[in-house]
């Protein structure tokens, strides 16, 4: 949509913003989280059953609603970066970016020429209101916010020319990805890797560019927010979900409840 991107606008203020990652694959649950009070809710294609259709169901479910959507497509394909941004999608966060290079390609495949490769058939799709704005075309790259996810040793050797990539709006750091990649699976708040993470934190915002994490711990993400990360995930809905009702079995059950926390 050609609406202004509020999430894009405020993370150009350096306004903090509190986001909750919906895996659940469900438009019911996303309107429910919706009208909860997050900034930002992230529809995650990549470690959940989300295609396409379900995708729009979601954005469609979350649209009367503040919280701003946001994409997580499974992979930075530069065709399916143009069906989810033709849908109506304005804010994508594309997983497993290493190199300057990739960075480049994602801003191209956001954004129409000349300025980039997006296949221009605005005027069948919902992102134009089905042609009903006509200068959709001329406006749409100015509202597009692009975030990478840096999750590798790779990708934090090549970090500080991926954030000054122009056209890339944030960094979203990936804690298990990078834990594995630095030797520590299943290990995302190892010592090495937090502080690895501090330190990306910091070239992030030298390079002007918005830092972003996923915590469901509360005393760790209010760690990063301290440190100055802008888009702040708190809790993921399936979890939320399990661990309520696990607890609640077990609080008439007995034997203690089993909490688990995410590896992202």
């Amino acid at each position: 949509m050609t609406d202004v991107n509020v999430f894009k606008s405020a993370l150009a203020r350096k306004e903090l913003q509190i986001g909750l990652w919906l895996a659940m694959a469900s438009p019911y649950t996303a309107e429910m989280c919706a009208g909860a009070g997050f900034d930002w809710l992230l529809l995650d294609g990549e470690h959940s059953p989300l295609d396409l259709r379900t995708t729009l169901a979601q954005m469609q479910a979350i649209a009367p609603y503040p919280s701003h959507a946001i994409i997580r497509p499974p992979v930075g394909d530069t065709v399916l970066i143009k069906q989810v941004l033709d849908i109506g999608a304005q804010t994508l966060l594309i997983p497993m970016i290493d190199t300057a290079e990739q960075a480049r390609q994602m801003v191209e495949a956001t954004r129409y020429p000349p300025a980039g490769i997006r296949g221009v058939g605005a005027g069948i799709a919902r992102a134009s209101r089905w042609g009903s704005i006509p200068d959709y075309v001329e406006k749409a790259n100015q509202q597009v916010c692009l975030l990478l996810q840096v999750e590798t040793s790779k990708g934090l050797e090549n970090l500080d020319a991926i954030a000054h990539q122009p056209g890339v709006d944030g960094v979203f750091l990936g804690a298990a990805d990078l834990s594995a990649s630095m030797g520590y699976l299943g290990q995302p708040n190892h010592p090495a890797v937090m502080s690895a993470m501090t330190d990306a934190v910091k070239r992030i915002l030298s390079a002007g560019k918005a830092p972003g994490v996923l915590c469901t711990d509360e005393s760790q993400a209010r760690y990063f927010i301290d440190q100055g990360c802008l888009f702040v995930a708190v809790g993921v809905d399936t979890l939320l979900l399990s661990n309520a009702t696990r607890n609640l079995a077990q609080t008439f059950k007995g034997n203690g409840a089993v909490m688990n926390s995410p590896q992202y």
